[in-house]
Protein backbone atom coordinates (compact mmCIF):
# COMPACT_ATOMS: atom_id res chain seq x y z
CA UNK A 1 0.00 0.00 0.00
CA UNK A 2 1.36 3.39 -0.95
CA UNK A 3 0.81 5.73 1.79
CA UNK A 4 0.65 9.78 0.44
CA UNK A 5 1.64 12.68 2.46
CA UNK A 6 -0.90 15.22 1.75
CA UNK A 7 -0.10 19.07 0.96
CA UNK A 8 -2.88 21.44 0.45
CA UNK A 9 -2.28 23.92 -1.04
CA UNK A 10 -3.80 28.02 -0.31
CA UNK A 11 -2.37 31.07 -1.17
CA UNK A 12 0.75 29.37 -1.71
CA UNK A 13 1.04 27.97 1.36
CA UNK A 14 0.51 24.34 3.65
CA UNK A 15 -2.89 24.24 5.05
CA UNK A 16 -5.56 21.85 6.74
CA UNK A 17 -8.83 22.01 6.34
CA UNK A 18 -11.69 20.56 9.01
CA UNK A 19 -14.48 18.77 6.67
CA UNK A 20 -13.40 20.72 3.90
CA UNK A 21 -14.28 24.09 5.02
CA UNK A 22 -12.45 27.10 3.17
CA UNK A 23 -13.46 29.16 6.84
CA UNK A 24 -11.41 26.24 9.21
CA UNK A 25 -8.37 25.94 8.12
CA UNK A 26 -4.89 26.09 9.69
CA UNK A 27 -1.63 27.07 8.15
CA UNK A 28 0.79 23.58 8.73
CA UNK A 29 3.56 25.09 6.64
CA UNK A 30 3.87 28.33 5.11
CA UNK A 31 6.83 27.17 2.91
CA UNK A 32 5.80 23.83 1.30
CA UNK A 33 9.10 23.61 -1.23
CA UNK A 34 10.19 22.44 2.31
CA UNK A 35 7.61 20.28 3.55
CA UNK A 36 7.65 18.39 0.20
CA UNK A 37 11.91 17.75 0.92
CA UNK A 38 11.03 16.78 4.43
CA UNK A 39 8.27 14.23 3.10
CA UNK A 40 10.68 12.85 0.55
CA UNK A 41 13.69 13.05 2.66
CA UNK A 42 12.14 10.91 5.50
CA UNK A 43 10.99 8.15 2.92
CA UNK A 44 7.49 9.15 1.62
CA UNK A 45 7.54 7.48 -2.01
CA UNK A 46 5.01 9.45 -3.17
CA UNK A 47 2.75 12.59 -2.38
CA UNK A 48 -0.77 14.02 -3.42
CA UNK A 49 -0.96 17.77 -3.74
CA UNK A 50 -4.00 20.07 -3.97
CA UNK A 51 -4.54 22.88 -5.40
CA UNK A 52 -7.21 24.19 -2.78
CA UNK A 53 -7.40 27.73 -4.67
CA UNK A 54 -7.40 25.61 -8.07
CA UNK A 55 -10.67 23.76 -6.63
CA UNK A 56 -12.49 26.68 -5.99
CA UNK A 57 -11.87 28.93 -9.26
CA UNK A 58 -11.22 26.40 -12.13
CA UNK A 59 -7.67 28.12 -12.76
CA UNK A 60 -4.18 26.16 -11.84
CA UNK A 61 -3.54 29.07 -8.96
CA UNK A 62 -0.60 26.89 -7.59
CA UNK A 63 0.88 25.91 -10.46
CA UNK A 64 4.11 27.85 -9.54
CA UNK A 65 4.20 26.34 -6.14
CA UNK A 66 4.21 23.02 -7.88
CA UNK A 67 5.95 22.90 -10.41
CA UNK A 68 8.39 24.66 -7.99
CA UNK A 69 8.13 21.31 -5.69
CA UNK A 70 8.57 19.47 -8.70
CA UNK A 71 11.92 20.45 -9.53
CA UNK A 72 13.25 19.51 -5.93
CA UNK A 73 11.69 15.80 -6.00
CA UNK A 74 12.57 12.78 -7.46
CA UNK A 75 9.36 10.70 -6.03
CA UNK A 76 6.09 10.62 -8.18
CA UNK A 77 3.54 13.31 -7.17
CA UNK A 78 0.13 13.46 -7.96
CA UNK A 79 -1.96 16.49 -8.02
CA UNK A 80 -5.43 17.56 -7.87
CA UNK A 81 -7.75 20.73 -7.42
CA UNK A 82 -9.52 22.76 -10.52
CA UNK A 83 -8.85 20.55 -13.47
CA UNK A 84 -11.41 21.75 -16.06
CA UNK A 85 -9.88 21.44 -19.25
CA UNK A 86 -7.58 19.03 -21.56
CA UNK A 87 -4.87 21.92 -21.47
CA UNK A 88 -4.68 21.81 -17.51
CA UNK A 89 -4.18 18.00 -17.98
CA UNK A 90 -1.53 18.50 -20.08
CA UNK A 91 0.31 21.32 -18.18
CA UNK A 92 0.32 19.25 -15.02
CA UNK A 93 1.79 16.55 -17.09
CA UNK A 94 4.72 18.86 -18.83
CA UNK A 95 5.67 20.02 -15.37
CA UNK A 96 6.47 16.11 -14.26
CA UNK A 97 2.90 15.18 -12.09
CA UNK A 98 2.78 11.83 -12.35
CA UNK A 99 -1.33 11.10 -11.99
CA UNK A 100 -3.50 14.22 -12.33
CA UNK A 101 -6.84 13.92 -10.85
CA UNK A 102 -10.11 15.59 -12.48
CA UNK A 103 -12.73 16.00 -9.49
CA UNK A 104 -15.97 18.14 -9.72
CA UNK A 105 -15.50 18.03 -13.78
CA UNK A 106 -16.00 14.13 -13.66
CA UNK A 107 -19.22 14.63 -11.88
CA UNK A 108 -20.72 17.17 -14.21
CA UNK A 109 -19.10 15.81 -17.47
CA UNK A 110 -17.94 12.31 -18.24
CA UNK A 111 -17.08 12.83 -21.81
CA UNK A 112 -14.38 15.09 -20.33
CA UNK A 113 -13.18 11.93 -18.41
CA UNK A 114 -13.19 9.92 -20.87
CA UNK A 115 -11.77 12.58 -23.59
CA UNK A 116 -8.69 12.63 -20.83
CA UNK A 117 -8.19 8.32 -20.08
CA UNK A 118 -7.97 8.21 -24.14
CA UNK A 119 -5.14 10.72 -24.19
CA UNK A 120 -3.47 9.80 -21.42
CA UNK A 121 -4.60 6.63 -20.04
CA UNK A 122 -3.65 5.94 -16.11
CA UNK A 123 -2.25 9.15 -15.76
CA UNK A 124 -5.80 10.23 -15.07
CA UNK A 125 -7.26 9.38 -11.40
CA UNK A 126 -10.91 10.53 -10.55
CA UNK A 127 -11.46 11.85 -6.86
CA UNK A 128 -14.53 11.18 -5.70
CA UNK A 129 -15.89 13.21 -2.33
CA UNK A 130 -18.89 11.87 -0.72
CA UNK A 131 -21.09 13.36 1.86
CA UNK A 132 -23.28 11.06 3.47
CA UNK A 133 -23.01 8.78 0.08
CA UNK A 134 -23.44 11.87 -2.29
CA UNK A 135 -20.98 12.98 -4.61
CA UNK A 136 -19.49 16.61 -3.49
CA UNK A 137 -18.07 19.32 -6.00
CA UNK A 138 -16.95 22.22 -6.49
CA UNK A 139 -14.60 22.38 -3.43
CA UNK A 140 -17.39 20.67 -1.51
CA UNK A 141 -19.38 23.38 -1.71
CA UNK A 142 -22.40 21.55 -3.72
CA UNK A 143 -23.62 18.41 -2.90
CA UNK A 144 -25.05 16.21 -5.95
CA UNK A 145 -27.90 13.74 -5.99
CA UNK A 146 -25.19 11.19 -7.55
CA UNK A 147 -24.16 8.00 -4.91
CA UNK A 148 -21.02 7.68 -4.89
CA UNK A 149 -20.89 3.88 -5.51
CA UNK A 150 -22.88 4.97 -8.80
CA UNK A 151 -19.84 7.73 -9.90
CA UNK A 152 -17.44 5.07 -8.92
CA UNK A 153 -18.77 2.30 -11.35
CA UNK A 154 -19.54 5.18 -14.13
CA UNK A 155 -16.04 6.09 -14.00
CA UNK A 156 -14.90 2.54 -13.93
CA UNK A 157 -17.27 1.82 -17.77
CA UNK A 158 -14.94 5.02 -18.57
CA UNK A 159 -11.23 3.22 -18.06
CA UNK A 160 -10.46 5.42 -15.16
CA UNK A 161 -7.69 2.99 -12.77
CA UNK A 162 -7.52 5.06 -10.23
CA UNK A 163 -10.10 7.10 -7.74
CA UNK A 164 -9.04 8.85 -4.87
CA UNK A 165 -12.71 8.21 -2.50
CA UNK A 166 -12.93 10.98 0.34
CA UNK A 167 -15.78 10.91 2.79
CA UNK A 168 -16.05 14.36 3.91
CA UNK A 169 -17.40 14.13 7.29
CA UNK A 170 -14.38 12.78 8.22
CA UNK A 171 -11.74 14.74 6.23
CA UNK A 172 -9.38 16.56 8.83
CA UNK A 173 -11.39 15.24 12.11
CA UNK A 174 -8.81 12.99 13.02
CA UNK A 175 -12.33 10.52 13.43
CA UNK A 176 -10.64 7.39 12.00
CA UNK A 177 -11.63 6.54 7.71
CA UNK A 178 -15.04 5.46 6.88
CA UNK A 179 -13.67 1.45 6.25
CA UNK A 180 -17.47 0.77 5.52
CA UNK A 181 -17.62 2.69 2.60
CA UNK A 182 -14.31 2.00 1.37
CA UNK A 183 -15.05 -1.68 1.19
CA UNK A 184 -18.16 -0.89 -0.61
CA UNK A 185 -16.03 0.75 -3.11
CA UNK A 186 -13.52 -1.20 -3.63
CA UNK A 187 -16.10 -4.29 -3.90
CA UNK A 188 -18.13 -1.80 -6.53
CA UNK A 189 -15.30 -1.40 -8.91
CA UNK A 190 -12.69 -4.80 -8.70
CA UNK A 191 -10.18 -3.12 -11.49
CA UNK A 192 -9.74 0.55 -10.14
CA UNK A 193 -6.92 1.06 -7.68
CA UNK A 194 -8.76 2.99 -4.99
CA UNK A 195 -6.80 5.56 -2.54
CA UNK A 196 -8.60 5.99 0.60
CA UNK A 197 -8.70 9.42 2.09
CA UNK A 198 -10.03 11.21 5.05
CA UNK A 199 -9.43 10.71 9.00
CA UNK A 200 -6.78 9.14 8.91
CA UNK A 201 -5.33 9.71 12.52
CA UNK A 202 -3.07 6.76 14.31
CA UNK A 203 -1.40 3.94 12.78
CA UNK A 204 -4.08 1.29 13.49
CA UNK A 205 -6.14 3.38 11.45
CA UNK A 206 -3.45 3.25 8.06
CA UNK A 207 -3.31 -1.10 9.37
CA UNK A 208 -6.77 -1.41 9.13
CA UNK A 209 -7.17 0.92 5.70
CA UNK A 210 -3.90 -1.77 4.33
CA UNK A 211 -6.49 -4.94 5.56
CA UNK A 212 -9.08 -3.72 3.13
CA UNK A 213 -6.12 -4.34 0.39
CA UNK A 214 -7.15 -1.10 -1.00
CA UNK A 215 -3.50 0.37 -2.90
CA UNK A 216 -3.38 3.50 -1.58
CA UNK A 217 -3.90 5.98 1.99
CA UNK A 218 -3.88 9.48 2.09
CA UNK A 219 -2.52 11.00 5.64
CA UNK A 220 -2.34 15.19 6.33
CA UNK A 221 -3.89 16.52 9.35
CA UNK A 222 -2.52 13.14 11.64
CA UNK A 223 0.93 13.54 10.10
CA UNK A 224 1.33 17.51 10.50
CA UNK A 225 0.44 17.26 14.50
CA UNK A 226 2.56 14.02 14.82
CA UNK A 227 -0.52 11.33 15.58
CA UNK A 228 1.18 9.22 12.81
CA UNK A 229 4.99 9.26 12.23
CA UNK A 230 7.09 9.62 8.57
CA UNK A 231 8.26 6.38 10.43
CA UNK A 232 4.65 4.70 10.50
CA UNK A 233 4.51 5.49 6.95
CA UNK A 234 7.49 4.05 5.98
CA UNK A 235 6.72 0.94 8.23
CA UNK A 236 3.44 0.18 7.64
CA UNK A 237 3.54 0.96 3.35
CA UNK A 238 6.41 -1.43 3.20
Amino acid sequence: MIIYPAIDLKNGRCVRLYQGDFEQETVVNPDPLSQAKSFEKTGAKALHIVDLDGALSGDLTNFRVIEAMLKMLTIPVQVGGGIRSIEQIEAYLTIGVSRVIIGSKAVEDPDFVKEAVQKYGDKIAVGIDAKEGLVATRGWLTVSDQHYLDVATAMEKLGVKTIIFTDISKDGTLLGPNLEQLAAIQKQVPTVQIIASGGISSREDLEQVKALNVYGVISGKALYNGNITMKDVVEVGR
